[in-house]
């Protein structure tokens, strides 16, 4: 087993929307205030589109061997520029097999936009055999290779109306999901000076991602019982063994509803 689990965190890019809606005089929060009544406006919702997300936060879990590792990258001076080039470097080196929820839909088209814009290269990212024929047949863009395992849409069939929330789907499978906190809090923590708890909700996600991962390699056989009990108890052990708060939070709720 050789995978990295991943999840991102975004803040609206608040440079963009004074740019593209003439907003210069506004500060952050009423320009990310604007960009979201524009965006419920046409849509229904403020999600924002893609294009306009900025990463504060990334998120990951690395198995390889005999080791595990969890994770995010930099620290909280680091730029979206050093985020990035560190994912990517990561994938670069490695080669590992990615797992994310809703990676496909959302946030490797971001990491490829704002890639874009910050002038980082990744080039094994974008290999599809050209340069490497191992690529050919299974690499990270196509939607049904299994070198980038988006949970989310392989669990649903790749049907759209068959999605489940990894909230959802961690309670299903009594795992310890969001711990009260929720996507829709990360701009309004971010802008309280609360990154260090929008990365720890990072970690939480890919924890829980990770989970669902170790089920969904027992359902196809990739694992037997005894082997997904003893991937569990390693991600107890690193659990354990880590002296971070929400780390030991995850455990003991997992603990709980097990």
């Amino acid at each position: 087993m050789n995978c990295l689990v991943f999840d991102i965190e975004t803040v609206p890019d608040v440079e963009l929307g004074r740019r593209l809606y003439g907003l210069e005089r506004l500060d952050d929060a009423a320009v990310a205030k604007a960009m979201f009544a524009r965006q419920r406006a046409e849509s229904g919702n403020e999600f924002l589109p893609h294009i306009q997300h900025r990463v504060v936060a990334i998120a990951c879990l690395l198995r390889s061997r005999d080791q595990i590792k969890l994770w995010s990258l930099g620290d909280l001076q680091s730029t979206e520029a050093e985020l990035l080039a560190r994912f990517f470097d990561g994938i670069e080196k490695y080669s590992p097999d990615l797992v994310s929820w809703n990676g496909g839909g959302f946030d490797l088209p971001v990491l490829q936009y704002r890639s874009l814009k910050a002038g980082v290269q990744a080039p094994r990212y974008w290999e599809t055999g050209d340069e490497d024929t191992a690529f050919r047949y299974n690499n990270y863009l196509s939607r049904f290779h299994w070198r980038h395992i988006d949970l989310m849409d392989v669990l649903a069939g790749f049907q759209g109306r068959a999605r489940a929330s990894l909230a959802d789907v961690a309670a299903l499978l009594g795992f310890p999901g969001k711990l009260g906190f929720s996507g829709d809090q990360v701009w309004d923590t971010y802008l309280a000076g609360g990154l260090a708890d929008v990365r720890r909700y990072c970690e939480t996600d890919v924890l829980n991602t990770y989970l669902i991962y170790l089920r969904f390699q027992f359902l196809r056989g990739r694992l037997d019982g005894a082997a997904l009990a003893g991937e569990f108890e390693r991600v107890r052990a690193l659990l354990r063994g880590s002296d971070e708060g929400h780390h030991a939070e995850f455990l003991n709720a997992w603990q709980a509803l097990s």
